[in-house]
């Protein structure tokens, strides 16, 4: 199994000394991979629900304030240029848009910027591909597509792929078209970045199985839940009937799980029946924990380290690569 991170850049501690630390601490450790989230503006006004939470209120990824009560919370790096500075500083450690989404930037342009960062990366690039939840953050980019996003995203994602693969790129749908162009340079992954299709809705499951190298929940979805075995289990038995349903072969795919919102190596937590909750408690129970994930067949997982400050941060990630991860 390969374990990836989030860097800082959204909330009080986002900046560029201490992107680039977590991001070097990482990849001094042996993660496989680290990855930013993706906001342009926060509207101040959201009643759009946020799909990772029980209230359905978004609170952000990092704590909106520091121990010194400063308060940053419309506080964004820019995802894609975020990844190419980070690029700059790594040499090893893959780069994750955890998840674009791709009704915000035209099309072109995007694959453009992704092709750019995978050859100036040697290759590290993986594409997080999302279509989004917040209505009210469309609408602040002058966007009207918010009830056509899935379709806006799958008809993107072929768009990169024949930008990425051919060479006179042609295309013509609904959202973006274009012909007769020069399109260089290609990216150094062939065919192209490895495409993480995120979300746990059928409609994403659908997106998964038709355009994904990889799909890749978040487990703490209320909705469509994913915090057991049993109901990781029946979310890839929907995967592999998707598959079936598109012709597709199962070893075709991977499964990647976030499960950043629960996780603890320190005290455990339990469920209304007093079950413990996955991945909490010590680190001998959340490493059996990972062992069953990967009997169950998730090749990726990305775990929560932010802590009160940056060190803490870092000393978390430390903790968890020599009690969890070395004894795996």
């Amino acid at each position: 199994m390969k374990f990836g991170f989030e860097v800082p850049s959204t909330g009080p501690f986002a900046g560029p000394d201490n992107l680039s630390k977590v991001a070097t601490h990482g990849e001094q450790l042996g993660f496989d991979y680290l990855h930013i989230g993706d906001h342009l503006v926060i509207p101040r006004s959201i009643q759009s629900s946020y799909p990772y939470s029980d209230s359905g209120i978004f609170l952000g990824e990092w704590s909106s304030k520091d121990s010194q009560g400063k308060d940053d919370e419309g506080l964004h790096f820019e995802q894609l240029t975020t990844l190419s500075y980070l690029a700059a500083h790594t040499s090893k450690i893959n780069l994750l848009s955890s998840v674009c989404i791709l009704p915000y930037r035209q099309p072109v342009l995007t694959a453009k910027i992704l092709a750019t960062i995978d050859v100036l990366s040697n290759g590290r690039l993986i594409v997080g591909c999302g279509a989004g939840w917040m209505e009210e953050e469309f609408e602040a980019l002058g966007l009207d597509t918010f009830k056509k996003r899935g379709a806006v995203t799958n008809e993107y994602i072929n768009a990169f792929r024949e930008l990425w693969t051919s060479q006179n790129p042609k295309f013509t749908g609904e959202y973006v078209s274009f012909s007769d162009i020069y399109f260089e340079p290609k990216p150094i992954q062939k065919p192209y970045p490895p495409i993480w299709i995120g979300g746990e809705s059928p409609a994403a499951l659908r997106r998964a199985a038709n355009y994904g190298d990889v799909w890749y929940p978040f487990g703490n979805n209320p909705k469509y839940p994913l915090d057991t075995l049993d109901r990781l289990k029946d979310g890839i038995g929907k995967l592999n009937y998707q598959l079936n349903e598109s012709d597709r072969d199962i070893d075709t795919i991977d499964v990647a799980l976030s499960a950043e919102m629960w996780y603890s190596d320190a005290e455990p937590t339990f469920d209304d029946n007093g079950n413990r909750k996955m991945l909490t408690g010590d680190p001998g129970q959340v490493a059996e924990d990972i062992y069953n994930l990967g009997e169950l067949g998730i090749s990726y997982l990305t775990l929560d380290y932010k802590g009160k400050n940056i060190d803490e941060t870092l000393f978390k990630m430390e903790r968890f690569t020599k009690l969890v991860k070395a004894v795996l």
